[in-house]
């Protein structure tokens, strides 16, 4: 940006001539004046300066942008063509589950992004009750008839923590039998949701995410949204208190809406396999067209951690503490989820 033009005061400049003595015709006798009157009368009048534009960006400056905007291109394919290399000759880590860091970071979360930012417009809320380091067992509810919910959930706390965390979710026994969706599921780091695996997970430090309400919730009417179905038996409450790490209910609003689901064609659910076949008012009447989700907007909130590490560690076959905590993570999942109902302008704005 050029710099801005100085503009001169000419109302300072000087207005007064040299001194004459003597008297003046018809007025008052004329007064010699003061030192400091007399230099400024005969002090020299100096043009205004005028302030010269900044010079036009040279040929030189162009072409170091050139060269910067190059060489930013060229890092980038060459992290690119590293990348493939790595791929192709298997240089690339895997952990026992066969979760691929590098690539849900490079592909999977690059691809989730715009979803996220762009379609969904997801807002988060109390992000910061997620710990930068530890073990600790995210519970959420789930809706929206596919699964989408698990997968912005998982962006959400990536991109949205200060610490870049990772989200190892725990999917149903469905999710690992189908074709590629299995192997994806295991590159983004989701695991099959049973008690060995969650504790491992929770004993090395890891995030792990839960839905406890499963195909019930994912399944259930659209007249009946925003209404938490059963939360099983507590299962993942003996979890939480076997690994001693707190218990992060999360509230998700949007998800309801973006396939609403108006009827079950359950014959066709049992030929194929599922556990419920979903009909919307645009699917299967329109086709792939109909798989399309609705931009609804959504909210993600974490609430406040629940403690577990203060039990003993008999408590985790303790029923009655397992049903009372459950509870009060149900619950609170739905007041929040009632305040953000409440809170929300639109559905799709």
């Amino acid at each position: 940006m050029a710099d801005a033009k100085v503009i001169p005061f000419d109302d300072d400049r000087s207005r007064g001539g040299p001194a004459r003595s003597g008297r003046r015709r018809n007025g008052p006798p004329h007064r010699r004046p003061t030192p400091a009157a007399e230099s400024r009368e005969t002090a020299p009048v100096l043009p205004p300066r005028r302030a010269e534009p900044a010079p036009e960006p040279g040929p030189v400056r162009a072409q170091e942008e050139d060269a910067g905007r190059a060489g930013g291109w060229e890092r980038r394919l060459a992290g690119s063509l590293a990348f493939l290399r790595r791929r192709l000759t298997g240089e690339y880590e895997v952990d026992a589950f066969g979760y691929d860091a590098e690539l849900t970071d490079q592909v999977l979360m690059s691809l989730l992004r715009p979803v996220y930012e762009k379609y969904f417009r997801v807002e988060v809320k109390g992000i910061e009750n997620i710990s930068a380091e530890g073990g600790a067992l995210i519970v959420s509810n789930h809706s929206g008839t596919l699964p989408l919910d698990g997968l912005m959930l998982q962006v959400a706390i990536h991109d949205e923590h200060p610490a870049a965390r990772h989200l190892r979710l725990l999917a149903a026994d469905l999710v690992f039998m189908l074709p590629v969706v299995n192997e994806l599921a295991r590159k983004a780091g989701h695991t099959l949701a049973c008690a060995e695996d969650a504790e491992r997970l929770l004993d090395a430090g890891e995030l792990v995410g839960v839905m406890p309400e499963g195909f019930k919730g994912l399944g259930k009417p659209f007249s009946e949204r925003y209404k938490l179905q059963r939360f099983g038996r507590g299962g993942f409450v003996s979890t939480a208190l076997r690994a001693g790490v707190p218990i992060v209910p999360c509230s998700i609003v949007g998800a309801e809406e973006i396939y609403p689901m108006v009827g079950n064609a359950r014959t066709v659910a049992r030929l194929l396999g599922f556990p419920y076949f979903p009909v919307t008012p645009t699917f299967p009447w329109l086709g792939p067209l109909g798989a399309v989700p609705l931009p609804t907007k959504w909210t993600i909130q974490f609430g406040e951690p629940i403690p577990t590490s203060g039990y003993a560690p008999e408590a985790a076959d303790d029923p009655m503490l397992m049903f009372n905590l459950t509870d009060q993570v149900r619950e609170q999942i739905q007041h929040t989820l009632y305040e953000l109902l409440v809170q929300r302008r639109s559905v799709f704005f």
